[in-house]
């Protein structure tokens, strides 16, 4: 009975609550895309791309997805019980959640995203999340880009004036009113057949390529925020 109350008070109370707050703080933000043209071309004709940002970043991505609600792009998000919460939150914005993670489910939660993409052309994937390591590219990308045949864009967020959270990965907030730019990088395309050490190669590449565009991004923002 506790348990179905919970889930009961997650549904119906605390969702909304947390959906419709979270609607209000994102449209207090000033979003400015970059090189999004290429990204949507490939994406609404040739379908199938994994969107990748850093766990750090994902919240001010948030009101620029909804742009992409009628293509129902998938998202991971882990099994724990604040994954419930944020999973039915993803729902409303447009997003289809898989639930599972690099430390629980993480290998059916990839191979039903790899089925999925056979319907739906697009996957966000936070690339260092649940539990990081901040700033490290966990080889499930690659994997799921090799599996499905989907193409890696890199997504680049940056924030000019921002909160920062004392969690693992130094969670950023933008502060209401502050101009998010988000830049679509170029695509990195992974072949089915793949040595293991071209895999690991790769990983390092995209996990370089991030890096060094978000301290370009913060440096440009003219706010010099922790990776």
């Amino acid at each position: 009975m506790g348990l179905r109350l919970s889930d009961h008070l997650i549904r119906y109370r605390l969702v909304p609550v947390c959906y419709y707050l979270l609607r209000f703080y994102l449209s207090l933000l000033r979003i400015r895309v970059i090189g999004e043209a290429s990204a949507y071309e490939h994406y609404t004709e040739k379908g199938r791309i994994i969107a990748a940002i850093w766990h750090q970043r994902f919240l001010p991505a948030l009101a620029y997805v909804v742009k992409f609600r009628a293509f129902r792009p998938m998202v991971m998000i882990s099994q724990s019980r604040d994954g419930e919460l944020i999973a039915r939150i993803a729902e409303r914005l447009g997003l289809v959640p898989v639930r599972g993670s690099s430390t629980l489910g993480g290998r059916e939660a990839l191979m039903a995203i790899a089925r999925g993409l056979r319907k739906n052309p697009g996957v966000i994937h936070i690339v260092d999340g649940p539990t990081g390591p901040k700033g490290v590219v966990k080889p499930g990308l690659i994997a799921m880009a090799q599996v499905s045949g989907a193409a890696i864009f890199p997504i680049i967020v940056s924030a000019d004036r921002a909160w920062v959270t004392g969690s693992w990965d130094q969670f950023l907030v933008p502060k209401p009113f502050s101009t998010v730019t988000i830049r679509w990088g170029e695509p990195v395309h992974v072949p089915r057949r793949l040595p293991k050490d071209r895999f690991e190669d790769l990983r390092r590449d995209v996990e370089k390529r991030l890096i060094e565009a978000y301290a370009e991004a913060d440096l440009s923002s003219g706010w010099k925020a922790p990776l």
